[in-house]
């Protein structure tokens, strides 16, 4: 089994997207007939610094923004959330942070995501190579930086160089079709990715899309558990999920709340459980209390702003309990 205890330094890097998140307001309300909009920090692999830095850990983020007043926002955000950004590179020419629109409502919910010439796709070998990995205690990444060039062959050379300095690498799936030239295109550096880490977290249908088929995907999560990974976590939504290693497995359930979206408990249950693990709690603890950091953001706007703290997260444990 991995040895959690090589997360103890809480420091982690951190490679992916930063963009804005706009949200309707008032709360509820559609994109078409919002009267206003709230600003956030949004991005999957900002978001996780958020999720690991209100959680007390430290986080530096690895990305490329736009050189322009959006890219500004995003910089002054993670400077607000305490997020290292001394390897955030700043683009200049035509490329764009990634913009989303975001409901908070579940019934009917939408998300529209721009992404045309993002700037985060940018990230270059060059830049990755100028890092020190030995500093931190893993490299976490998404699966959307993967989706194009040149950032796809960074993240892979970032993946090489955290090997050679001894340190874990953590993987959140994170399959988005529409970042990608094709299915089969992704399945296969899914897999590629997927078969160099020590921690691999993906739900049900990202598993069955790397397998072929979704009949197939617990089946491939078990496969990559007991040859390349230490610990695979197989979410399966409203079912909870199944936590796998070479010697156990186990399955969590989740915390029942009035959600408010259905968007951030990805990256909330990332931090949450790996802060968790960082902290020394047990792989079955972790796993209830990433859990229990989902459920948090789901009943609050935005996804960035909505991460709990640890007073937070110990309050919800207090009053709520887990469903099997």
């Amino acid at each position: 089994m991995f040895n959690t205890r090589a997360l103890a330094g809480n420091n982690f890097l951190v490679i992916g997207r930063a963009g804005m998140d706009l949200y309707p307001e008032p709360v509820g309300s559609s994109i078409e007939d919002a009267l206003s909009y709230r600003s956030a920090l949004g991005g999957s692999s900002a978001n996780i610094c958020a999720a690991l830095t209100r959680q007390g850990g430290k986080a530096s983020l690895v990305t490329s923004v736009s050189d322009d007043a959006v890219g500004r926002y995003c910089l002054n955000q993670l400077d607000q959330y305490g997020i290292n950004r001394e390897h955030v590179v700043s683009m200049a020419g035509e490329f764009r942070n990634s913009l989303a629109l975001s409901e908070s409502r579940m019934e009917g919910h939408q998300t529209v995501i721009y992404r045309n010439g993002a700037a985060d796709f940018q990230m270059t070998k060059e830049h990755i190579s100028a890092i020190d990995y030995s500093k931190y205690s893993a490299l976490i990444t998404t699966g959307t930086v993967l989706a194009a060039e040149p950032s796809r062959s960074a993240c892979m050379l970032a993946f090489e160089k955290a090997r050679k300095a001894g340190i874990p690498l953590i993987f959140d799936v994170d399959y988005r079709p529409y970042s990608w030239a094709s299915a089969a295109e992704a399945a296969e550096v899914y897999s590629e990715a997927a078969a160099l880490c020590d921690i691999i977290i993906g739900n049900d249908t990202e598993f069955g899309f790397m397998a072929g088929s979704y009949e197939q995907g617990l089946v491939k999560a078990r496969e990559l558990a007991n040859s390349s990974a230490g610990i695979v976590v197989y979410k399966m939504g409203e079912k909870g999920a199944i936590t796998m290693t070479a010697t156990e497995e186990f399955t969590t359930g989740i915390f029942p709340v009035d959600a408010l979206k259905p968007v951030g408990a990805g990256d909330s249950f990332m931090g949450g459980f790996i802060s968790s693990l960082a902290h020394g709690f047990t792989l079955n603890d972790a796993v209830a209390r990433g859990a229990a950091c989902a459920a948090i953001v789901v009943t609050r706007v935005g996804c960035a702003p909505a991460m709990p703290s640890p007073d937070e997260l110990d309050q919800f444990l207090a009053e709520h309990s887990i469903q099997d």
